[in-house]
């Protein structure tokens, strides 16, 4: 078992707001493997992290099973599929100091992205589409979304403003957006298994350091859940994405020196 406490706080922490995301606060799961990095290999932390993830996506997947786009997975999900592929060679092909940096820049570029969301008009002004029906299955932009969904949800369990990017614009009914997002990260972090595997991050080490935090997981839906209807949302991201920012900030740091 690891026995540094402060990776200990540290993860706790990232599954606990990984939790909360799940919990109807969306957008803070990318926490998990930078808070953990501070303190540990960031591969060896979203390792700890997967099977955490994979427990969640199994309990979203069965209230959502039968409301996801089958068109949008088809344009973007093979893409992603290439994209775990890109991330594994590229995490082990190179030191922790890299994969550190690269983490912390993701980290960084997130609470960005939130900031600017608002002002890139990714939701159409018309009303809502319930499926994508219509179009060809192949998407230049659905293949490069999906490349860069795969490869930052490799390094980072950081796939979804990728993946928000493109599936957005297509103004999906908010149910099948929902279902859609829960089935393609499904299918994303089962394929991840493997390069992890291969990276021998499956090992007693992290499977019992990934077996003692999952029961955290539920208690973070459920705090999720409760803020969601007593918390000021507006100032709770705010603290959560200064944090990230932080966190990145001395992940590059550590990485650079």
């Amino acid at each position: 078992m690891i026995e540094d406490p402060i990776f200990w706080i540290a993860a706790i922490f990232a599954v606990l707001i990984t939790g909360v995301s799940k919990g109807g606060l969306g957008g803070l799961g990318l926490f998990a493997v930078p808070i953990m990095a501070l303190t540990i290999s960031p591969v060896q932390a979203a390792g700890i992290m997967l099977p955490i993830l994979i427990v969640m996506d199994w309990v979203s997947l069965w209230s959502y099973r039968k409301l996801w786009d089958k068109l949008t997975i088809i344009r973007i999900l093979p893409a992603a599929i290439l994209g775990v592929a890109l991330g594994g060679v590229f995490a082990g092909g190179v030191n922790d100091d890299i994969v550190r940096i690269l983490v912390g820049v993701i980290a960084v570029s997130f609470p960005i992205y939130a900031a600017v969301k608002p002002f890139l008009k990714l939701t159409p002004e018309s009303a809502p589409v319930v499926y994508a029906t219509s179009g060809p299955w192949f998407s230049p932009m659905g293949i490069m979304a999906g490349i860069a969904a795969g490869f930052t949800s490799f390094i980072a369990h950081a796939g979804g403003p990728p993946f928000q990017a493109y599936v957005m614009p297509k103004n999906l009914e908010k149910r099948v957006y929902a279902a859609t997002a829960v089935m393609f990260f499904t299918v994303v972090n089962l394929v991840k298994l493997i390069p992890y595997a291969a990276l021998g991050q499956f090992d007693a080490t992290n499977l019992k350091t990934s077996a003692m935090l999952i029961p955290l997981a539920p208690i973070g839906v459920w705090i999720g859940i409760w803020a969601v209807k007593r918390v000021n949302q507006t100032v709770f991201y705010r603290i959560i994405y200064a944090l990230i920012f932080i966190t990145g900030l001395k992940l590059i740091f550590d990485g650079l020196f």
